[in-house]
């Protein structure tokens, strides 16, 4: 177990310094993490500013807890809080946050959900294995014959924005243009963002909703079987999706779904190959070998909440507005819940993981990352049986997304 060079823990305060930006840390977060939970479960982190709670049981509970919630300004205002104004220059992105279901609280993330859920939750999931299945033997019809390749551009990649871009109604060929918007959009919510990440962000946010409102005045004047045209019909007790909402649906479904299951896959091959067994031997397991791999390494490692109420919690006292941190990569990975937990082990089954989040903010884009795993993934190995790596695989400087650079791999 190597420890981040960057890691201090004071035990008897409950403090961590430690750098998300570590090199150790960015390649290997699992250890840094056995060693705080063990000390301090809820911990305060330096570098964030932030409490943050690292054991299983912690992040299953505040997931569920109801004095935290993903805005706080639903039950206080800027004034009261002390925070400043926004910042003009990033009012194109903070529109699209602000009309987000994944940024929004009760009753207005209620209403939302429900009306999302009606379009793509409710809407066969099932019936895109074939296309998955199709999508995939493609790709791998492309490099096949190659040998060798970077797994992440040329299947990882691919996959998730191509179906997105699909269910959307949108052109298959936009998929380079979507993929871009997309890593603009979400390099908003890595540790220590900068003002060129910010203005990248703020014109891709741009671009993707001019494209969006041409594509919903399109479907508005002549529907499809398409998740915008879905989008627009979708009604519970006479209410609909306002522009502006659906617009936000959109690029969440794009963002959180693409960026997640890109990494999903990559970080599940990088495990599979690694752990020495069969590829039939993780995916005879039903469901166990999708869920460890989503269990194992997962693409999202923190989810940040507000107290909505000032809230006593162990050595803790979180103060109304502020936030915590919800560890979801050390809490995969907690001896207390998971026997051996740095083991990979398909045998598992359907584990308590906390890849997904939970309670209401529970991913709707969950159904479909399963599909994605469970019908792409089976197929690279069964198509390439003596799949191995080539070199050693590198984790992009991203936190508190955790994806590979490259995966390169031969055969």
């Amino acid at each position: 177990m190597r420890l981040p060079s960057s890691l201090k823990i004071d035990a008897a305060r409950s403090r961590v310094a430690l750098s998300p930006t570590d090199p150790e840390f960015v390649q290997d977060p699992y250890p840094a993490y056995r060693a705080i939970r063990e000390v301090a479960p809820l911990f305060f982190w330096e570098d964030y500013g932030c409490w943050c709670a690292a054991s299983h049981a912690l992040v299953f509970d505040l997931f569920r807890d109801r004095r935290f919630g993903r805005e706080v300004l639903h039950v206080s205002t800027r004034a009261e809080l002390g925070w400043p104004e926004p910042r003009a220059h990033l009012a194109p992105f903070d529109a699209v946050d602000a009309h987000s279901m994944l940024e929004r609280e009760p009753p207005a993330h209620t209403r939302l959900r429900t009306l999302v859920n009606r379009a793509f939750v409710t809407r066969q999931v099932e019936r895109l294995r074939p296309r998955i299945a199709k999508l995939a033997n493609e790709l791998i019809d492309g490099f096949e014959k190659a040998g060798k390749i970077d797994l992440i551009p040329a299947f990882a990649a691919p996959i998730p924005v191509i179906l997105i871009a699909e269910l959307l109604g949108v052109p298959a060929a936009m998929a380079p243009r979507l993929r871009d918007w997309s890593h603009r959009m979400v390099a908003m919510y890595q540790f220590n963002r900068t003002r060129n990440i910010e203005d990248r962000a703020v014109a891709a946010a741009q671009e993707f909703t001019t494209f969006l409102r041409i594509y919903i005045a399109e479907r508005r004047a002549s529907p499809r079987d398409d998740l915008i045209s879905h989008l627009i019909a979708a009604e519970s007790q006479g209410d609909r999706l306002s522009e502006e909402e659906l617009i936000s649906t959109c690029i969440l479904l794009l963002n959180a779904g693409h960026e997640a299951t890109v990494h999903a896959i990559g970080n599940g091959v990088k495990a599979i190959l690694q752990s020495g067994l069969l590829w039939n031997q993780v995916f005879g397991q039903s469901e166990g070998g999708v869920e460890e791999m989503l269990r194992f390494d997962p693409p999202l490692h923190m989810f940040r909440r507000y107290a909505l109420e000032d809230v006593a919690l162990g050595p803790a006292t979180i103060r109304k507005g502020e936030e915590i941190g919800l560890l979801l990569g050390a809490a995969n990975h907690d001896p207390a819940r998971f026997e051996a937990p740095e083991r990979f082990t398909p045998e598992r089954g359907r584990s308590s993981h906390v890849s997904f989040g939970g309670g209401i903010h529970f991913c709707v884009g969950a159904p479909l990352a399963r599909l994605e795993l469970e019908v792409a993934v089976p197929i690279l190995f069964e198509r390439l049986p003596a799949l191995s790596l080539k070199g050693v695989p590198l984790y992009t400087d991203t936190y508190h997304f955790h994806g590979l650079g490259a995966l390169e791999v031969k055969w």
